[in-house]
């Protein structure tokens, strides 16, 4: 399959050196019953048919949606966080473990790691220094109208979380920020980067004047608890987003998000960064 057929929002490329390949995870269910799945690539052009990841154990509630997909490698385990919803439940963002790339994953933290009572989603995984496991996330907009990036601690073991949740912005913090609708600011997709030369900073997305639009905002203590100033443009605001940073196999730093913003139109977009 080549790149520009596949359907795909919120790409997160996850780079196999080893194998000399690439993963690429998604949210590919959007007007579908709920699934996970993996393309394989080793040019990021074209793809593998699409893998199945996850089988849902019976009973398992969280059926409503399969949103951002994320994976990364830690401590000999492949680990995803992962959006959903149950019946009745508002979003929140769940734990899956596997000893491969291509799955099957399980679940493995105790239900959604962020709170329970909150509309939650894009939860992303960052170790610190001193390798303690944190999550950035959004606290979304359809319940509080300002929509939030928020931080908590983690269990060293992944299936829970250890603090409350810290609020490092809203969304109207964005300079280049503009209503979806009215008096309603949305937060979406955060990624944080860790620079030699800028430090810590965080790739987010939202609207600009343009449509949907990706930020980047920096920490001036170097650590996630901030304060974060944003830059007073977005990095790019051609209605695409959702973006992370991946390395290729010879070592370019690229940017991966989806456009446009449109179903079923969304295509993943690759750009060294």
């Amino acid at each position: 399959m080549h790149i520009k057929d596949i359907n795909i929002r919120d790409p997160f490329v996850l780079t196999s050196p080893s194998e000399k390949c690439y993963y690429m995870y998604g949210s590919t269910s959007m007007n579908a019953e709920p699934h996970l799945e993996v393309f394989r690539s080793t040019d990021l052009e074209e793809f593998s048919a699409p893998i199945s990841l996850f089988t849902p154990p019976e009973n398992f509630p969280w059926l409503r949606l399969f949103w951002a997909p994320e994976v990364i490698f830690h401590n000999g385990t492949y680990y995803m966080t992962v959006t959903m919803a149950a019946e009745g439940r508002p979003k929140g963002t769940l734990i899956l473990a596997a000893s491969s790339p291509t799955g099957p994953f399980t679940l493995h933290s105790d239900g959604p790691v962020t709170p329970h009572d909150w509309e939650s989603l894009d939860g992303t995984l960052y170790f610190d220094v001193h390798n303690v496991p944190w999550m950035v996330f959004c606290h979304e907009w359809v319940q509080i109208n300002d929509g939030t990036v928020e931080l908590i601690q983690l269990s060293k073991d992944l299936t829970h979380a250890v603090s409350h949740p810290v609020t490092l912005f809203h969304a109207s913090n964005g300079p280049w920020v503009k209503a979806f609708r009215q008096g309603k600011y949305v937060t979406d997709g955060p990624f944080v980067v860790q620079d030699a030369k800028q430090g810590l900073s965080l790739l987010w997305s939202s609207f600009s004047e343009n449509g949907y639009a990706i930020g980047i905002a920096h920490s001036l203590s170097g650590n996630l608890q901030g304060p974060w100033i944003h830059e007073t443009q977005p990095i790019y605001d051609q209605d695409g987003g959702h973006a992370m940073l991946f390395k290729t196999l010879d070592g370019r730093r690229m940017i991966s998000f989806h456009r446009p913003n449109f179903a079923p139109l969304e295509r993943a977009v690759f750009r060294e960064w």
